[in-house]
């Protein structure tokens, strides 16, 4: 091996983000390590939820903790206010078609109706 190239290679203590510490050798000063074999699933047998920066709170926070039953009461009531909204909009549209027909009807000639005109001869 050459001299002065290669990086000194040390003894280190590891600490885990669960609290473990262990020594083992590293080019590195320090080692901070988010999991280890002593809070690993596959090594401790028990499934342990990991947060890595909060996503998992942020899941939470974003769509709460649902059940079957809460989404199908949530979807029951966007259901009941979808028909409500649709129906409302169906009865504006009925009104609106009203209101153009009787503007229609005051607008021509009390005596004609459209089918008492004669036809346009060319």
């Amino acid at each position: 091996m050459k001299e002065g190239i290669h990086p000194n290679y040390q003894e280190v203590e590891a600490r885990c983000a669960c609290g473990n510490t262990f020594k083992t050798r590293s080019t590195k000063s320090e080692l901070h390590l988010e999991i280890c074999s002593a809070c690993h699933p596959f090594f401790t047998g028990r499934q342990k939820l990991i947060d890595t920066e909060g996503r998992v709170d942020r899941f939470n926070k974003k769509f709460g903790l649902q059940t079957s039953e809460t989404r199908k009461a949530a979807d029951k009531v966007a259901r009941a206010e979808r028909a409500k909204v649709t129906k409302a909009a169906t009865a504006e549209k009925a009104a609106a078609k009203a209101r153009a027909a009787k503007a229609k009807a005051a607008a021509e000639p009390a005596g004609e109706k459209p089918s008492d005109k004669p036809a346009a001869t060319a």
